[in-house]
């Protein structure tokens, strides 16, 4: 008779992050991939951001450069206070709910992956990182986004919008 080793599951945010991973990069066809964010240009009819998410989650993948990881570090850092010093209240839910993580395990072509989760998403906000970069350090974006921009790798960013399927804990 065979006997099965069984281990629990671990449970709880880090759990589902690692599950949200392990589909994000075993099902291509799933996520979306896209060219590094471009800076927002006037249009004459508005689009929606591809940065306000409907689900009840989200997570971005980041594929940056080995070499560009201490840059995109750097932004993230004045993503942080940007969040941090809003008076908005919608950009202080979206700072309590935001965590960005760092993968241990190489991306594509050796890039460093960070994985943002958003987790609830706050309904109708935009997650862009230049739009509120710009709201707190309008002198200082475009430097800021440029550093941030050629920080991408190939790919440069996939996106999910996640809707609860089932909720374990409960």
């Amino acid at each position: 008779m065979f006997r099965n080793a069984v281990r629990p599951v671990l449970g709880g945010r880090p759990a589902w992050i690692v599950v949200g991973l392990l589909v994000v990069l075993l099902s291509a066809t799933i996520v979306r991939t896209q060219q590094p964010p471009a800076a927002p240009a006037p249009q004459a009819t508005p689009t929606k951001s591809p940065y306000v998410f409907a689900g009840d989650a989200a997570m971005i993948l980041n594929f940056i450069k080995a070499d560009k990881a201490a840059d995109f570090e750097m932004v993230i850092g004045r993503l942080k206070e940007a969040l941090a010093k809003s008076e908005n209240p919608q950009r202080k839910q979206q700072a309590a709910s935001w965590k960005v993580f760092k993968a241990a395990e190489p991306g594509p072509n050796g890039s460093v992956i960070y994985v943002s989760v958003m987790e609830p998403v706050v309904k109708g906000a935009d997650y862009s990182v230049s739009n509120i970069l710009a709201e707190s350090f309008p002198t200082e974006v475009q430097a800021l986004y440029k550093s941030y921009s050629e920080a991408f790798g190939t790919p440069s960013q996939n996106m999910l919008n996640l809707t609860m399927s089932v909720d374990l804990s409960k």
